[in-house]
């Protein structure tokens, strides 16, 4: 039990996620809502935990790809409930660009990364998926953030993240850039040893550190 959130409640909401009941999870959020739940919980205490366990779930073929897929789009959703909160967090003038590698469709946890940045006070501008490097570039020069975000869910685009961070350090070698996502379980964690002011960030919860570290 973590808060608000009891496991019969987690258990409840992720069945509901698992057979697409929307409302059902709809309901849930809005009534944890209503009793006043850290935003920092319900996002990685609910929506992270449950999207992991529907990975795993799909990993291991447990669930189709359809189901994966509609509990994804059903937590993309839900995060809109939560916006006219985090908007409404008092802003500090740093702006941070969030994106997707090239080929990479898997935007969810980068969609909750940009929230997080928002939620702490920054300007997040987050791109979404399979933005291509030359346009994220153009991006960072019109933006000129504070710090760049890169997600990646697949590890087979490990090499188009390798790729937009020589683009990256070519153009802007100072900025700092965090990478993360599910496709650092099966290797590549030593990225930051590999370019310069790189900082690889494994769950929300190092997220929200870092950035509370300023």
């Amino acid at each position: 039990m973590n808060g608000l959130i009891s496991e019969e409640i987690y258990d409840v909401y992720l069945q509901a996620l698992l057979t697409g009941e929307r409302g059902q999870c709809v309901k849930l959020v809005n009534g944890l809502l209503e009793r006043k739940i850290s935003l920092y919980d319900l996002y990685v205490h609910l929506f992270q935990r449950a999207m992991y366990q529907v990975g795993a779930l799909w990993e291991f073929n447990q669930i189709s790809v359809a189901v994966e897929h509609l509990a994804t789009a059903i937590t993309e959703g839900l995060l809109t409930l939560v916006y006219p909160l985090i908007f409404a967090a008092e802003h500090n003038g740093k702006k941070a660009v969030i994106s997707c590698v090239a080929s990479e469709y898997h935007q969810l946890g980068g969609k909750m990364a940009a929230d997080f940045f928002e939620l702490n006070g920054w300007d997040s501008y987050f791109l979404g998926a399979n933005t291509p490097p030359e346009e994220l570039l153009k991006l960072l020069q019109d933006k000129k953030p504070d710090l760049l975000g890169l997600s990646l869910s697949i590890y087979f685009n490990m090499d188009s993240l390798h790729r937009v961070l020589e683009q990256v350090r070519g153009s802007f070698p100072e900025l700092p850039v965090l990478v993360g996502g599910q496709a650092f379980r099966w290797g590549g964690s030593d990225i930051a040893e590999k370019y310069p002011a790189v900082t690889y960030l494994p769950t929300l919860i190092d997220l929200e550190a870092f950035i509370r570290k300023g």
